[in-house]
């Protein structure tokens, strides 16, 4: 199979997961659990030789569960608009922490993980301070940021678990898939 159909099965993979992870997050009661972070990481890491279409796949995916929420639920799946941008922005972000990761060995893996869950965190929720819900002033950006943690544990652990799940399995199919091709070769 050629590396392009490859890239856009894994983009559709990466959209699924996204959308149904936003759903499914919410339909269990589990705020920020959706790995966001860990999946704009993979997508930049694993697709590199198509920059545009790594960066647009989690962005894609998070404007759908957007829509599906607007239109389908009473959760407003589009709100104030500097929140709603800074969370696309950092979405982006992440993907470019994605993008210089040369190679993506476990503890590659997990220190660039653990550094685009960050980048997320701080970049989302300067949304959340630029929207004015707290004030404005360092108080206010105090308050932002101490009334997010408790979110961030969530966010922070469904991006190591999506890390690990993601990179982990692209490894094991890649072996499975060296494996499958040796032996016909044989």
């Amino acid at each position: 199979m050629k590396r392009t159909n490859i890239d856009i099965i894994i983009a559709s993979f990466l959209v699924l997961i996204v959308v149904s992870g936003r759903v499914l997050n919410a339909k269990l009661g589990m705020p920020n659990f959706m790995p966001i972070a860990a999946v704009s990481l993979f997508s930049a890491a694993i697709i590199k030789d198509r920059r545009a279409l790594a960066l647009l796949v989690p962005i894609l995916g998070q404007f759908l569960a957007d829509v599906y929420f607007q239109v389908f639920t009473h959760t407003p799946g589009f709100y104030d608009l500097a929140g709603q941008s800074f969370n696309y922005v950092a979405i982006i972000c992440a993907g470019l922490l994605g993008l210089t990761m040369k190679q993506p060995k476990a503890l590659n893996v997990l220190g660039y993980t653990v550094g685009a869950s960050l980048i997320f965190f701080a970049v989302s929720n300067l949304g959340y301070y630029a929207g004015g819900w707290n004030g404005y002033g360092i108080s206010g950006f105090t308050k932002t940021y101490i009334d997010a943690i408790p979110f961030y544990k969530n966010s922070f652990a469904s991006d190591i678990v999506g890390g690990v799940v993601l990179f982990g399995g692209y490894f094991l199919a890649q072996q499975s898939l060296i494996g499958k091709s040796q032996k016909v070769k044989a």
